[in-house]
């Protein structure tokens, strides 16, 4: 015989929907694995760790060249550079996509530091990127829509749910804010420079301030990720037509 329980169940079948109630020390292996996958895809997506330090190299070799043979032969020999990289990605089976957008990275900064006419213009394109990554990373919190967490939705198929749990749209929102410093400090530092015709310096703060703070950001972007996956809405959504499906069986 039902219980009085039961008839309330098969009456409302909304009224077991619940979402689970998870620690933080609760690890979900499958979450985990989603986890790896979305980040081992951003990081083919930026070529690698290889491909973070590959893009260091141009820049390398511009500033050097062009103290001891000018503007153009330092153009010059940073194209050549990003072209030799991407024929080592070719020859090495490697993911060619961002060995592309480096080299045409390169190109647009060899064109505008032509067009400026000195050697610190090579470095203004990365310059203002830097401030619109800021601002739009910035404006996604502001609009409660933290990139982090979308970029991560998009990756793993999750969707948009997640804007209804505040706990994890902190958690996002935090990962988010950390881009927003790393672009903006990026921006502020590096354009300061620029106004003060230090281009050695530059290009030690375009180095510095590169991959070893996107690794920063990455991982605690990783974390955020982590933290948010221990409550999957996808495994709710399971829940919710699983307990509607089974409950409401009659007796």
């Amino acid at each position: 015989m039902p219980s009085s329980d039961e008839y309330r169940t098969a009456a409302d079948p909304e009224a077991t929907v619940a979402l689970p109630v998870v620690t933080d020390d609760t690890v979900d292996p499958q979450v985990d694995a989603e986890v790896d996958k979305a980040e081992q895809t951003l990081l083919e997506q930026l070529g690698g760790l290889s491909g973070l330090i590959y893009s260091t190299l141009p820049v390398l070799v511009f500033v050097p060249v062009n103290t001891v043979a000018g503007l153009t032969v330092a153009i010059w020999a940073a194209l050549g550079v990003a072209a030799a990289i991407l024929v080592w990605r070719l020859v090495q089976h490697s993911p060619i996509q961002p060995a592309i957008s480096g080299f045409f990275g390169v190109g647009l900064c060899a064109l505008i530091a032509a067009r400026v006419g000195e050697a610190k213009g090579f470095f203004l394109f990365g310059i203002y990127t830097s401030l619109v990554y800021a601002g739009v990373f910035a404006l996604s919190i502001l609009v409660r829509r933290p990139l982090v967490g979308v970029i991560w939705g998009a990756l793993n198929g999750h969707g948009h749910r997640w804007r209804t749990d505040k706990r994890i749209r902190k958690l996002y929102d935090l990962a988010t804010v950390v881009w927003v410093v790393v672009f903006g400090a990026r921006y502020l530092v590096q354009s300061q420079l620029y106004d003060t015709d230090h281009t050695t310096w530059l290009a030690v703060a375009r180095i510095g301030m590169g991959w070893p703070l996107t690794a920063v950001a990455l991982v605690v972007t990783v974390w955020a990720v982590r933290r948010a996956g221990h409550l999957p809405v996808d495994k709710s959504d399971k829940s919710d037509k699983s307990g509607a499906g089974t409950e409401s069986v009659p007796a």
